[in-house]
């Protein structure tokens, strides 16, 4: 008898967090890792990475014990345009600010879904950019400028 194992979304989807925990963990063994009190810039990423393979874990568990199919293949497209929205996000936070990058990067994000809806990805683009603004501007005082040519 044939195991459906390989099929299983979610032994799939928790093998897949594991293994991208265990390589940021592995990539963060480079950094000091500090104390609670004084972190290094290795403890979030190793934090962080654990916290990964522990949801893999358990959603892995979940998928054994389910034993929920695949429905229905890869999305190459949808997968491609969410790659695509983080590399421009990165090429533009610089070359353009903050709320450019941000604006086409959900903007192109939203696109690789089954839906899109130009009012929905509008609003979810306001709100996402002020809360980066709250957040990484004014509360971490990150030096990202907000355009580049400074309104």
């Amino acid at each position: 008898m044939k195991s459906d194992i390989a099929k299983n979304k979610d032994v799939l989807a928790g093998l897949l967090f594991m293994a991208m925990g265990s390589i940021a963990f592995y990539i963060s063994l480079g950094y000091r890792f500090g104390t609670t009190v004084r972190m290094g810039p290795g403890y979030f990423p190793r934090v962080l990475s654990l916290l990964l393979v522990g949801f893999g874990i358990t959603i892995l568990i979940k998928g054994i014990r389910k034993r929920g199919k695949l429905v229905s293949q890869w999305g190459w497209v949808s997968v491609g345009l969410l790659t695509l929205a983080m590399v421009l996000f990165g090429f533009m936070i610089e070359a353009l600010g903050l709320l450019p990058a941000l604006a086409t990067m959900f903007l192109v994000a939203a696109y690789a879904g089954n839906e899109f809806r130009l009012r929905e990805v509008f609003v979810l683009t306001v709100v996402m950019s002020m809360f980066a603004v709250v957040v990484f501007i004014w509360g971490l005082n990150l030096p990202y400028p907000l355009f580049a040519w400074n309104f």
